[in-house]
């Protein structure tokens, strides 16, 4: 008949998955089984804390992009409406082009959200941009003249930040009055299509030019191709044409203030001191000294348009996406221009 030996060595068990050791009998063994429940116990318990503590890190994250996501649809702009009686600003920042922040269709939303407007008694539209696409800029001026003509109770009134030069001068004109900084840079009324050539570095270089059109005109102002004259002579004629649209634009919008000099639409530029003179502007001042002195009504409110959270993902997801394709495209694909 065996007896339990105390000396005897204690086989190792593991909490999960292993049988345990035989019973032993009381007395010291008794002790040991009961250590080892106790470190299974803490083990258990801390697999638990960590567990739950995975599950509250996961269900925060989630939350925090859920409210992110949320705000940014409910926040396309700083607000829809000032609560009592308010001069309204919009912004106009940077280039105008179609796939800008200064593109037509926001400047013009958030202009369309401060003249319909319960409490808004006047519009300050800020502008700070070398200017950009004819058609756009030719799009919110033609847009502020409509807005001024549905709501003639409400002025409209343009304040020159950096710049307001090229597109941007021609949206500027189409405002009641024209205030900037003594600073400021006023004008450029012209129009530009830069071009280069570079028929006698590629004839240095052995290179041989190979477009194919379909159309004697297709590849006009190719820059390896030699001038034609004719071609010349076309796209000037377009210039021009533009230029008098600009010029016309800004006759009809500044009117007898205007003191016209030869360079004036030559795409010069002046100051603000300068551009008072040449009656380009009306006067010096700031969005809250217009605000106040004009328009009488110091508290203003932002109706400027603000890309939500999810247009702003998806416009970056969208130039992303478009990248990748030209690369995996290359140079030789046919394109429409």
């Amino acid at each position: 008949m065996s007896t339990y030996d105390p000396n005897e060595p204690i086989l190792s068990a593991q909490v999960f998955g292993q049988t345990a050791p035989p019973p032993r009998p009381s007395g010291s063994g008794d002790n040991q089984t009961a250590a080892l429940e106790k470190v299974a116990m803490a083990f258990l318990t801390e697999q638990r804390r960590a567990r739950r503590w995975r599950i509250f890190l996961r269900l925060t994250t989630l939350a925090i992009i859920v409210l992110f996501i949320s705000i940014g649809f409910m926040g396309k702009k700083y607000g829809s409406n000032c609560l009592s009686e308010c001069t309204a600003l919009v912004q106009l920042n940077g280039t105008i082009a179609s796939d800008a922040d200064a593109s037509a269709e926001r400047v013009i939303s958030g202009l369309k959200d401060a003249f319909t407007a319960k409490h808004v008694r006047g519009v300050v539209l800020e502008i700070n941009s070398p200017g950009g696409s004819p058609v756009q800029a030719g799009q919110i001026y033609d847009e502020i003249k409509r807005l001024r003509g549905k709501y003639p109770h409400i002025p409209l009134y343009v304040v020159v930040g950096e710049m307001a030069a090229s597109g941007g001068y021609y949206v500027a004109a189409a405002a009641d009055g024209i205030y900037v900084d003594k600073a400021s840079l006023v004008g450029s009324i012209g129009v530009i299509m830069m071009n280069f050539g570079f028929t006698e570095a590629i004839e240095k270089l052995g290179i041989e030019q190979r477009t194919m059109t379909a159309g004697d005109n297709k590849a006009f102002m190719d820059p390896f191709s030699p001038v034609n004259e004719n071609q010349k002579e076309h796209v000037q004629k377009l210039l021009d044409s533009i230029h008098q649209q600009f010029i016309t634009a800004v006759r009809d919008g500044r009117g007898e203030r205007l003191n016209e000099t030869p360079e004036m639409f030559s795409g010069l530029i002046w100051n603000g001191n300068e551009a008072v003179a040449l009656g380009l502007a009306d006067g010096l001042g700031s969005v809250n000294s217009v605000a106040r002195d004009i328009i009488g009504v110091e508290n203003t409110y932002d109706f400027t348009y603000r890309p939500d959270f999810s247009e702003r993902l998806a416009r970056q997801l969208g130039a992303t996406f478009a990248e990748q394709v030209a690369a995996k495209l290359g140079s030789g694909v046919l394109k429409w221009k």
